[in-house]
């Protein structure tokens, strides 16, 4: 009898042993177990900066509705009205990651600010020509005054239309986006280029639509994460991109009336949701940007002056984070 018990007594140790092992398997194949010290979110907050544009709003919606917060990562929105605003809150280290583009990224290691290129943006930059201008083709601008903000992305992309097209045109420097708006719908300037949602509500003024950076396969905007988060805190980057894509998951099934309010607390003007329920296709996931286009602009940035050197894709990039 006695054998028999201590028999009984082997038997449950080993199937206890074993489903010890099995949850400890289990355990052990959770992202979370699985995450190393510097994968997993560190705790502290960090602060993006964004700008009124179609870029942002994934950010937006993923901030409000708590992806972030689910992710186990915290993240301070700040909103600017211009690119040159943003830039001055990088060099005054007030940002940790910033919605860009590929010349501001080798802009800014150029002038010793290490930053990488971890994704692009949904973007689409539309050429617009003036109500009363007469001008309905691409071609028409050839010798015509445009207002963009150059050396950005803006002039990139109007300079391919205008190679493709063979034209030259002339540069009007207006500062705010107002007073830009204003000058093209008095006819003051021929033509601008503009990101959504602002250029979409410019064509149901009456602006002529003459190009769209998305159906030319121009891309060229970016996030960038500063070279302390890359080194240090990758766990947080991994799981911004994790809220950033529930938040494109939850705009493509969602209609934008539920949620287009909150876009207006981050300089978005009060009819985002007229521009946005027109919009054709749905947004994208956080994705790369390709080795020939940023190979384009790169070579751009350097005839422009605005970069000492041609960097290497190795150099500004790091997908990682989003795969």
């Amino acid at each position: 009898m006695k054998n028999k018990f201590t028999i009984l007594i082997i038997i449950l140790g080993m199937i206890l042993l074993t489903a010890c092992g099995k949850a400890g398997d289990e355990k052990s194949s959770t992202p979370e177990a699985n995450q190393s010290p510097q994968d997993a979110p560190s705790g502290q907050e960090f602060n993006i900066g964004i700008l009124p544009a179609e870029s942002a709003i994934p950010i937006i919606i993923a901030k409000e509705n708590g992806y972030f917060e689910e992710a186990g990562v915290k993240v301070n929105i700040k909103a600017f009205a211009s690119p040159g605003d943003r830039n001055v809150a990088v060099q005054a280290k007030e940002l940790d990651a910033a919605i860009g583009d590929v010349m501001t990224g080798a802009s800014f290691v150029d002038r010793g600010i290490p930053m990488k290129i971890t994704s692009d943006i949904a973007e689409d930059f539309k050429i617009l020509s003036s109500p009363a201008s007469g001008i309905t083709t691409m071609e028409g601008l050839s010798g015509k005054r445009i207002s963009l903000v150059p050396n950005f992305i803006l002039e990139y992309i109007m300079d391919q239309f205008a190679k493709e097209n063979e034209f030259t045109y002339e540069i009007v420097e207006i500062p705010s986006f107002a007073g830009r708006t204003e000058a093209l719908m008095s006819n003051q300037i021929d033509g601008v280029v503009y990101t959504e949602p602002q250029a979409g509500m410019l064509v149901k003024q009456g602006a002529h639509l003459l190009g769209s950076s998305k159906d030319a396969g121009i891309k060229g905007g970016t996030l960038l994460f500063t070279e302390d988060m890359v080194a240090n805190r990758s766990g947080d980057i991994k799981a911004f991109y994790h809220g950033y894509n529930k938040a494109v998951d939850y705009m493509n099934e969602t209609d934008v009336k539920e949620y287009s309010d909150i876009l207006t607390k981050y300089q978005f003007p009060e009819s985002i949701s007229d521009y946005l329920s027109g919009m054709y296709g749905d947004f994208q996931h956080a994705g790369i940007i390709e080795k020939d286009q940023f190979d384009n602009i790169i070579q751009w940035t350097k005839e422009k002056g605005q970069i000492s050197k041609v960097y290497s894709y190795e150099e500004l990039t790091d997908f990682t984070y989003i795969q």
